[in-house]
């Protein structure tokens, strides 16, 4: 097809512009919180580890480029990646519509579900729906009913959440008119409040709640109740990009790509969640 010789024109600038534009990749810089066990934690020599700086060093090398992880507080994530801070966001960042509207993302590499931990003898678990995993978006009725069952087991009770996460938009959506949801900055200063009994029961993305139970002083607490994948939590985990940076996800992607077919995405998670999250 002969297009118009303005819009041909046009076109042509663009397209040099593009490659003018073009960033010859050499070093990227990750941002992490540094505080979302296990999938970024900061260690007692003040190092970021965990299942993402894993993750992400294999991903580097693939694509040749050198890896630099930093540390900053989630709140600020969205902000400080459209600023420059950094260029890619790798902190356990669940992929939504509405993320989707601010910034890019690569292929999801980890999607587990999102459940509560509570004391053993909450009302959580004696539901009917304890331990089962419930669709938001492909099993819509069933999860209608467990939720219809969550709500009457937290009526009137405190349920803990961090801030500008996907477990607050549920709990918003879900949760707000029958029981008091507090958000929190950090996982945990939400954890503190738990075992010190401020708040009934917290939500969070399994391997994350596993972590907590871990700990030594989490003898009296489990996770239970149902738990839920879909809808507000969306379709997986991914690293997050600007979208000007559309030659980036598609590195990564590849990467990704070749991570998975040889079992690495896999062997990161073991190591670091004792379960297969691989999408």
């Amino acid at each position: 097809m002969r297009l118009p010789l303005a819009i041909g024109m046009s076109l042509i600038a663009a397209t040099f512009a593009t490659a003018a534009h073009a960033k010859d990749w050499k070093t990227v810089v990750i941002g992490m919180e540094g505080a979302y066990a296990p999938y970024n934690l900061t260690d007692s020599s003040s190092k970021i580890v965990g299942f993402e700086p894993d993750l992400v060093q294999d991903l580097c090398a693939r694509i040749k480029v050198e890896c630099k992880i930093i540390a900053q507080d989630w709140d600020g994530m969205i902000p400080g990646l459209q600023a420059g801070k950094f260029d890619v966001i790798m902190d356990g960042m669940s992929i939504t519509d509405e993320r989707k509207g601010q910034i890019d993302f690569s292929a999801p590499y980890a999607n587990a579900p999102a459940g509560f931990v509570a004391a053993k003898d909450s009302p959580l678990a004696k539901l009917a729906s304890n331990g089962k995993v419930f669709d938001l978006t492909k099993s819509p009725a069933e999860a209608g009913k467990a939720l219809d069952e969550l709500r009457a087991a937290l009526k009137g009770k405190t349920v803990g959440v961090q801030v500008s996460t996907t477990h607050a938009t549920f709990a918003d959506a879900h949760l707000k008119d029958i029981a008091t949801v507090k958000e929190y900055k950090t996982t945990d200063e939400r954890d503190l409040d738990l075992k010190s009994g401020r708040i009934d029961a917290e939500l969070d993305d399994y391997p994350i709640l596993a972590a907590v139970l871990d700990q030594p002083d989490s003898k009296d607490y489990a996770i239970i109740g149902p738990q839920f994948a879909g809808g507000e939590f969306g379709i997986g985990v991914g690293m997050g990009l600007r979208k000007a940076d559309a030659d980036l996800t598609a590195k990564f992607n590849d990467a990704l790509k070749a991570a998975f077919a040889d079992g690495s995405v896999k062997k990161y998670s073991l190591k670091w969640f004792k379960i297969d999250t691989t999408p």
